[in-house]
């Protein structure tokens, strides 16, 4: 027997595992891969100089963000509550002077954010309306009669002085009132109407000039609401062409077949078929069809999609992948004339099982407007949404 025999055995215990048995995963799901490295380093937006302010903004510096006099003070109390004006005070004393006065810029690049809160006035949308106290309601309430109007009037021309002037006339209709009961439910009446939505002015915009204006294009005016401009900017793209033929007893009867997208290049997309006898009624119906049948489709950042999305039309199976800032559009020959009208700059496609020229478009439309939001999935989910650009695209930003 060799003298290292015992070693052996013992080195060979040792690289037994403590646990033979495999440990059990009580997870459900894939295991998520380690994170891995950057490939490029973070770049701050004042690093490349996009943050750079207006010409009418002054310089702010820590020195001009004082904190509130005692004047400024007393002012706000009369507005603010004591616990109000303590949580002010500990909110702004939490916040650097230094980065406020830095970092207190709009940026003008295109990573920027495309809206500016303006806390100072209510937008009748999307901030909570402000109504009146219940007890400004008064149910007496009602108009005044001719008599009580005769009235007042009577009252305003005996205390008038010697020599009036127009402003005396202007301080007695503002201040007279024309019904009779709680002085609140006049000036400041309670609503329980929701606020007016603000009309778009696009739809009102009519066709100005001398120009001629086909018949299929005022007719796509009035279906669309865009006027004659907007029309003309849209790009119309025809995709597929082909000659129909359709066996009667009367003979062969031919057709052309004729499938168009159209788009804004800024979020907007529609297909539209024609068919016809002749070649350019087929066609004037397939471009018109496409700028009728416009949808808009969500856009990360304007540039591409959010996340990976599928369609399927028939046998046709389309997939579209995200992709980060100067990917380009890799894909085959239609889906890439769909993301040029849409305006999409990166995106990856890839087409299985049939390829089928038609399906392959309807496919690709389907799962455009299949997007799901991350302000959606964060709402489902009951999370806040902040920006994870950099764990969306897994570190290449």
């Amino acid at each position: 027997m060799s003298a290292s025999r015992p070693f052996q055995c013992l080195f060979a215990r040792a690289k037994i595992p403590s646990r033979l048995c495999p440990r059990r995963t009580f997870q459900t799901g894939t295991r998520l891969q380690a994170r891995r490295t950057p490939k490029h380093r973070s770049i701050k937006a004042s690093d490349l100089g996009l943050i750079k302010r207006k010409a009418s903004d002054p310089e702010l510096t820590a020195e001009d963000l004082r904190p509130y006099s005692e004047n400024e003070k007393a002012a706000l109390a009369k507005r603010y509550t004591p616990e109000q004006l303590a949580a002010i005070e500990a909110g702004e004393a939490a916040v650097d002077l230094n980065d406020l006065a830095e970092q207190g810029a709009a940026r003008e690049d295109a990573m920027k954010l495309n809206y500016l809160d303006d806390f100072s006035s209510i937008h009748p949308v999307v901030d909570k309306p402000v109504r009146a106290p219940e007890e400004n309601y008064d149910p007496n309430l009602r108009f005044k009669t001719e008599d009580e109007l005769a009235g007042d009037l009577t009252n305003w021309v005996k205390d008038l002085p010697d020599e009036p002037t127009r402003l005396d006339w202007i301080k007695f209709m503002d201040n007279t009132r024309l019904t009779v009961g709680k002085p609140e439910a006049e000036l400041n009446p309670r609503s329980y109407l929701a606020p007016e939505i603000p009309k778009l002015d696009i739809l009102k915009r009519n066709v100005t000039g001398n120009e001629e204006i086909d018949p299929a294009t005022r007719r796509l005016m009035r279906q669309t609401g865009f006027d004659s401009t907007d029309i003309r900017r849209i790009r119309v793209k025809q995709l597929i062409q082909h000659r129909v033929t359709n066996q009667t007893r009367l003979g062969r009867i031919a057709s052309y077949y004729y499938l168009a997208v159209a788009g804004n290049g800024k979020g907007l997309i529609g297909i539209g078929e024609g068919k016809s006898s002749e070649h350019e009624e087929a066609r004037q119906q397939a471009r018109s069809a496409a700028i009728r049948n416009m949808q808009p489709i969500p856009m990360y950042e304007g540039r591409t999609i959010f996340g990976d999305v599928k369609g399927k039309v028939s046998a046709t199976e389309v997939e579209l992948m995200t992709r980060p800032p100067g990917f380009g559009v890799r894909c085959q020959s239609l889906i890439f004339e769909i993301c040029r009208c849409a305006g999409i700059q990166d995106m990856a496609a890839r087409v299985t099982r049939s390829r089928n020229h038609m399906n392959t478009v309807k496919a690709t439309l389907q799962a455009l407007l299949s997007q799901r939001l991350p302000e959606e999935i964060a709402r489902a989910r009951g999370r806040k949404l902040v920006d994870v650009r950099k764990v969306y695209y897994s570190g290449n930003v």
